[in-house]
């Protein structure tokens, strides 16, 4: 999809960024972790945070992984990092009109995502991206993952209505994965052996501009 030179660039920019925040669904709340958070962190709170993390991808949806939000105005002169980068070009009219003609969805108004960082440990269990009022017309997964194995975990998963897995996509580099919203997926649990993360650039594409 892109410039390999480009792709290289954006992988490095996630690769070095020191601002992620580890993200956990829990019954009360969404969960925030920096790192330096993190690294504090006792080991009974470490324990603690682990056991609920589990509990809830028992029996609903949970996800336990690292994001980093594209910067408040990704359109701004001042913003010329790679991921504002990405932010623009899925919100360029050319790219827009490409994605309309490739999903088939003539209402696309915009596009929005953050990047994520699944290391072992981490996963999103199953759902459908469809939330009231978000008027989400399908999601793109943009894969910056160099190095991949299908054992290592982290794939990208669409699941039958009766749950059983139709397909799975495995982390790949400069790739483009678009789906239809309602579509029930998920990501499988990054084992111990992955030496690397499985970075993507992540996000949906609306059928109304939310932000007017």
């Amino acid at each position: 999809m892109l410039r390999r030179a480009d792709a290289l660039r954006l992988h490095s920019y996630l690769d070095g960024h020191d601002a992620w925040r580890q993200l956990i669904n829990t019954p009360d709340e969404l969960l925030e972790i920096d790192r330096k958070t993190r690294a504090k962190m006792g080991a009974k709170r470490r324990a603690a945070l682990d056991r609920t993390v589990c509990a809830g991808a028992r029996t609903g949806f949970q996800y336990r992984y690292e994001g980093l939000r594209v910067p408040d105005d990704p359109c701004g002169q001042d913003a010329n990092d790679p991921l504002s980068e990405f932010a623009r070009l899925m919100a360029s009219p050319t790219m827009l009109t490409a994605l309309r003609r490739i999903t088939g969805q003539d209402e696309i108004a915009f596009a929005d995502g953050h990047a994520t960082a699944y290391g072992p440990g981490d996963f999103l269990t199953g759902h459908d991206d469809d939330v009231p009022g978000k008027h989400r017309l399908a999601a793109y997964v943009f894969g910056l993952t160099r190095i991949w194995r299908p054992e290592w975990g982290g794939i990208l998963l669409f699941h039958e209505p009766e749950g059983a897995i139709v397909s799975g996509h495995v982390p790949c580099f400069n790739t483009l994965d678009l789906f239809s919203v309602p579509q029930r997926h998920s990501v499988s649990m990054v084992t111990e052996s992955a030496p690397v993360r499985r970075f993507a650039v992540t996000g949906w594409l609306h059928g109304a501009d939310l932000s007017k």
